[in-house]
């Protein structure tokens, strides 16, 4: 069975992050988006773990899904072509900050685990090496390393993720903070480690140029603080929507389809740059200025875009046998609101959103398959702009230092 997974976001007990992200918020967006099997984020939070536990119940294949009072509550405003069953998978990301080989690192990881008692187990570990209630996603003195060896203790079948592997200040491989290799991070335990999750300002064909990756499975993930922002990123499945079967499909990568992406210039970390000073630069210009800041002095973020170049052994354009196929992708509302002139939270946006999800059904059916003749009965201008996505003809914008790119289509005169 084809079906999208976004297995890394966070809840309302995350910092900066939004009150709405509660189930029943997640399962509605869940549905409008066209999400399958959403991960529920934040699980080592004790107080999120107790909601967890109240309003989840199992599936029988290893996922949850929300209990029956609150499903049959539903949400009026999912289009009748958008209702779809939406299950929560028990995950949660851990910032791990430590020292090793010399040098200060924060690596972000994303844990995947089977079910509640495992997550418990795992969180009885955590909370003697610090505090893991005062954030969702718990920021703890403890080696990438140990936190693998706690997970899988905590169940043979959890799966740790490295999290957007490649941003600058907290990732395995961060030009700040981060490691040239897997294996210098998790050591003998490398080979638990199945799989990254590429990170916004990254995609599949940036990491396809380091041959050290082959063989390790590329997810993406949205990391939402925001319910809306489910899915800006997402992960294609073809197998049974099962634990087991998600991760069969991670860790051999049978079963993994694809990828849905940002496209990387957007992400806010993929160019060098100082965003005081409002300078963007190339990996060259970087170079030739000596890592700083040409207007200031300052020291220069180093981008993704310059941490891959600079560890990757293969040119650009260069794709693995095999390596499945990824599509990049610019929100619908966001489309929306560049063909009408409108900001993307305008009454006017809003409502070309669900007449277009109740007459064709839900985002990423629009955004990637429906045909754009059929949108153009809606938006003629949308039509046009979606066509040009799916194209790739897009005007770029690279967001650097922390600060958003843009991507957008240009809408007819």
């Amino acid at each position: 069975m084809r079906f999208i997974a976004d297995l890394h976001i966070h809840s309302r007990y995350s910092i900066a992050t939004s009150r709405d992200l509660g189930l029943e918020s997640l399962w509605r967006w869940g549905q409008l988006k066209g999400i399958r099997v959403i991960g529920t984020g934040d699980c080592t939070h004790p107080l999120w773990l107790e909601e967890l536990e109240h309003e989840l119940v199992p599936d029988g294949n290893g996922l949850f899904r929300l209990r029956e009072t609150l499903d049959l509550c539903g949400a009026p405003d999912v289009p009748e072509r958008c209702l779809a069953p939406v299950s929560f998978l028990p995950s949660g990301e851990i910032s791990c900050i430590y020292r090793k080989n010399g040098r200060t690192r924060k690596v972000h990881c994303l844990v995947l685990l089977p079910d509640l008692d495992a997550v418990r187990r795992l969180n009885e570990r955590l909370a003697r090496v610090g505090s893991i209630a005062s954030d969702g996603r718990p920021i703890l003195k403890l080696d990438a390393k140990d936190l693998l060896a706690m997970l899988l203790e905590a169940s043979p079948e959890a799966l740790l993720i490295p999290a957007h592997a490649w941003t600058p200040h907290f990732s395995v491989f961060g030009a700040f903070s981060g490691f040239n290799t897997l294996e210098e991070c998790f050591e003998e335990l490398a080979p638990h480690v199945f799989a990254i999750e590429t990170g916004l300002s990254s995609d599949p064909a940036m990491n396809w140029r380091i041959s050290a990756l082959d063989g390790i499975t590329l997810v993406s993930n949205s990391d939402a603080h925001s319910a809306s922002k489910l899915g800006r990123e997402a992960t294609i499945f073809d197998t049974d929507p099962s634990y087991q079967g998600i991760y069969r499909a991670i860790s051999s990568g049978e079963g993994l389809s694809g990828t849905i992406e940002f496209f990387p210039e957007q992400g806010k970390y993929h160019a060098d740059g100082h965003r005081c000073c409002g300078v963007r630069l190339t990996p060259s210009e970087t170079v030739a200025n000596g890592y700083r800041c040409p207007a200031c002095g300052g020291k220069v973020t180093v981008g993704v875009l310059h941490r891959l170049e600079s560890v990757a052994d293969r040119p650009s354009g260069t794709r693995p046998a095999g390596a499945p196929p990824f599509c990049s992708v610019i929100p619908l509302i966001d489309l929306i609101a560049a063909t009408l002139r409108v900001g993307s939270g305008s009454k006017k946006a809003q409502k070309l959103y669900f007449e277009l999800l109740g007459r064709l059904g839900n985002e990423f059916h629009v955004l990637l398959e429906a045909p754009l003749e059929e949108i153009a009965v809606s938006a003629a201008p949308l039509a046009v702009a979606i066509g040009r996505m799916r194209r790739g003809e897009v005007e770029i914008d690279p967001g650097y230092d922390g600060r958003f790119g843009t991507v957008s289509v240009t809408p007819e005169p």
